[in-house]
């Protein structure tokens, strides 16, 4: 435990009170309508929209996990996630102009756009209940928990207390603010969030016990862990780290931020703006600064604590208070803080609270969206006047929270946690990337892909089953093959589930297209009929922008990398390879953008 100084917190006290005044501020005209309330009347520019993305992922659990990820497999542990901007650059040239263009008010409702009957409207309730309920409380719990860790290492905070602070301002502010008190607020976290790291960053790497920059690197603790690419000698390590990650990991795994096909905040956020260019424009900006620029402070620390905290024995002979179900190599970020001066603590345990807040409150919205609009007012009270719906999103906004701060007191580790999110998505994401453009897909193949994927999930991780088929040493199978597993036998489930049961009607499919337009060879002749001035296919032009967006930016990733492990030829060549890209981009844009135009 530190002892904060005065000027600590006051740094702290102001941030909260600016927080809460602009939640306060823009909460009377959030009241006036639901669309106000979740999506800001659809009136957002790009650039807003961008940072806000930009500012929910930047949350307090993110340091943490990324320095489990460091500290446990190296820098090249980091393609677990990294892999993700694939996804995220098709959803920029593919999907983001598709979302804004079929006008629904949260992703959920797009199942009564795509599909029709009984089984669409199944889907949209219990998806509704099963990511804005079971999933947004799992990934709101280990925002929590990385709170909770912080709060106990450097404050000395019991679980509850944390809990109970931050909870409380992120309550208020989203509860009365809605949508557009959170991005607000998000272009405030987001310079606060990015200023604390690097600050951080900075004077951590210079204290004693590490020695600078150019000791770090050359340290017999951090050596081992520098490359960006996984040990090609070692399989397992290659094939778990880089091989699945960028083979099926980034198409076929649902995850909050990342969704094969947009959807979950980043579709909110795509619903909120102004036309389809500022969707493309905010999506885009938000995965430059994600991938590309965003990492290297907490990788930066992350290794630093290497020399500090070698292991967790180390950790837990500094801070004997921290029990042993909170013992994990994530607790190593927040370690490290406790060597920062007064004022630099302040302003990084401001950025803290800010990255806490931006992603609770975001949460919070998304979620509360799903249970009011996909919940609430399409099955139990359909006739709700907008002054209510507004009502039901703030209560429901106050126990989400609740649920998510329940969870968190009994979890241990972020890491923890995203396994199990990703697990559960696996075999899915090619339903979400499909079913725009093939007619065929229908809502039951999405049921069948949904409960396959949880199902096998279970049971290769909680039964038997799972150590006779994936088992380290008696296993018919090496460990590392679980996910491509899971993904393989639920692709399988809903392909056939597909082709046994009947497609969508014309009628469905027809508006459907008529409302989107999604283009290209899945769809039937008919289906098009009566569309006027159809918008020509994007998805060509859209994969050649992904491929090249996605060369520039891992190359401005690793050339700022290589810039800090002082090779700097390497630096200068990929700055160059992704100037080269960002160049042809430029020039590619116009016929991209003629397929959003039409």
């Amino acid at each position: 435990m530190v002892q904060l100084e005065l000027l600590d917190i006051v740094l702290i006290v102001s941030f909260f009170a600016l927080i809460l005044i602009v939640g306060l501020w823009v909460s009377k005209s959030s009241s006036e309508s639901s669309s106000a309330y979740f999506l800001s009347g659809r009136n957002m520019p790009w650039w807003l929209l961008g940072v806000s993305m930009v500012a929910t992922t930047f949350s307090t659990d993110t340091p943490n996990l990324v320095t489990d990820i460091v500290r446990t497999n190296g820098v090249s542990g980091n393609w677990v996630w990294w892999a993700f901007l694939l996804t995220g650059l098709l959803t920029v040239f593919v999907y983001a102009r598709l979302w804004r263009k079929s006008n629904v008010n949260t992703d959920i409702e797009f199942y009564e756009l795509r599909y029709g009957g009984s089984p669409a409207r199944f889907l949209r309730i219990f998806r509704a209940i099963y990511l804005g309920l079971f999933f947004n409380v799992l990934a709101m719990a280990a925002v929590t928990l990385a709170a909770i860790k912080i709060g106990s290492i450097i404050l000395g905070l019991e679980p509850w207390q944390t809990v109970l602070i931050g909870g409380t301002v992120t309550a208020i502010f989203s509860a009365f603010g809605g949508f557009k008190g959170v991005v607000y607020t998000d272009f405030i976290l987001f310079f606060v969030a990015m200023g604390g790291s690097i600050a951080a960053a900075w004077y951590l790497i210079e204290i004693p016990e590490v020695g600078g920059l150019s000791n770090l690197i050359q340290h017999e603790a951090v050596v081992g862990k520098l490359s960006f690419f996984p040990d090609f000698s070692n399989t397992e390590l290659l094939v778990t780290l880089f091989v699945i990650p960028l083979a099926v990991q980034w198409w076929s795994a649902w995850y909050p931020g990342a969704e094969p096909g947009g959807g979950g905040y980043i579709a909110q956020r795509m619903l909120a703006a102004k036309d389809e260019k500022h969707a493309i424009g905010a999506t885009f900006f938000f995965n430059i600064m994600h991938y590309a620029l965003r990492p290297w402070p907490w990788i930066l620390v992350a290794l630093a604590s290497l020399i500090v905290f070698p292991d967790l024995q180390s950790i837990q002979d500094a801070f004997p208070g921290i029990t042993l179900d909170k013992l994990g190599e994530d607790l190593a970020y927040s370690a490290m803080l406790t060597y920062l001066p007064t004022g630099l603590l302040g302003l990084l345990l401001a950025s803290l609270v800010a990255a806490y807040m931006s992603t609770i409150s975001t949460h919070l919205n998304w979620g509360a969206s799903y249970l009011v609009y996909d919940c609430y007012k399409q099955f139990f009270n359909n006739s709700a006047e907008e002054k209510q719906l507004v009502h039901i999103g703030r209560i429901t906004t106050v126990l989400l929270l609740g649920l998510s701060a329940l969870l968190a007191l009994v979890l241990q580790n972020a890491l923890q946690l995203f396994d199990i999110i990703l697990m559960f998505g696996a075999g899915t994401g090619l339903i979400f990337i499909l079913r725009w453009f093939w007619w065929r897909i229908n809502a039951w193949s999405e049921i069948s892909a949904m409960f396959s994927s949880g199902i096998i999930s279970l049971l290769i991780n909680l039964t038997p089953l799972g150590f006779m088929l994936f088992g380290a040493e008696e296993g018919l199978f090496p460990p590392y093959m679980k996910y491509p597993f899971v993904v393989m036998v639920t692709t399988v489930i809903w392909m056939i589930t597909m082709l046994l049961t009947k497609p969508e009607s014309k009628v469905v499919l027809k508006s459907f297209y008529g409302t989107t337009q999604p283009g290209g060879p899945g769809w039937k002749a008919d289906h098009k009929r009566d569309i006027q001035n159809e918008i020509p296919w994007s998805v060509p032009y859209g994969i050649i922008a992904m491929l090249l967006g996605s060369i520039g930016i891992y190359s401005a990733l690793f050339a700022v990398g290589s810039f800090l492990y002082g090779n700097y030829p390497t630096a200068i060549l990929l700055t160059t390879i992704c100037l080269i890209m960002a160049a042809i981009l430029i020039r590619l844009w116009p016929r991209i953008s003629k397929t959003i135009e039409g």
